[in-house]
């Protein structure tokens, strides 16, 4: 398996709508393993969208079994919601390509998400608690929407002129 690398905030990739997988097959497959592989050797990561990594596909990997519990792998490919509650919860949000910065972010408490196995077999599947905040929060990469898209102007501001100043600094010590 192969680590891949992370793209970060401001990168515009983020920021574009991600295409409807076609077929799933021992290819995809072979990059879903990658993508798990990837968010594992992340620190603290739960949630990974494919176009994080640069892949312009509907595919959400994700782990929510905690720290000290044996890992539970899902995959999720072409991911929909097809209903929201009307009660919101509240979340303190992070992100693998916004790294460093934390955010409390307001979603439906419930949601409910039709998508295609590793298998490619068809569910669909409620949630609710960390499970609804995180499959919406990846499905706003597909959508090329950043958590900090549901904070206050204000704040995101802050945070984007602070990943600008880091990238700038970062390429000028490559080119030193």
């Amino acid at each position: 398996m192969t680590i891949l690398r992370i793209l970060t905030a401001p990168n515009p990739v983020l920021r574009t709508t991600s295409k409807p997988v076609k077929k799933v097959d021992d290819a995809l497959r072979a990059f879903i393993d990658d993508m798990l592989e990837t968010m594992y050797h992340s620190e603290n990561g739960i949630g990974l969208a494919a176009i994080q990594v640069g892949v312009h596909k509907r595919i959400i990997v994700m782990d929510l079994s905690g720290e000290d519990a044996p890992k539970n792998p899902k995959c999720y490919i072409n991911p929909e919601i097809t209903w929201t509650g009307e009660e919101v919860a509240i979340h303190s949000e992070g992100c693998l390509s916004v790294p460093e910065y934390y955010a409390e972010v307001e979603r439906p408490a419930k949601c409910r998400v039709k998508y295609l196995d590793y298998r490619g077999k068809e569910h669909e599947q409620e949630a609710e608690g960390l499970f609804a905040t995180c499959i919406q929060h990846e499905i706003d990469h597909l959508d090329g929407i950043l958590f900090i898209d549901h904070i206050s102007s204000l704040k995101r501001g802050m945070i984007v002129k602070k990943l600008n100043k880091a990238q700038r600094e970062k390429a000028q010590a490559h080119t030193i």
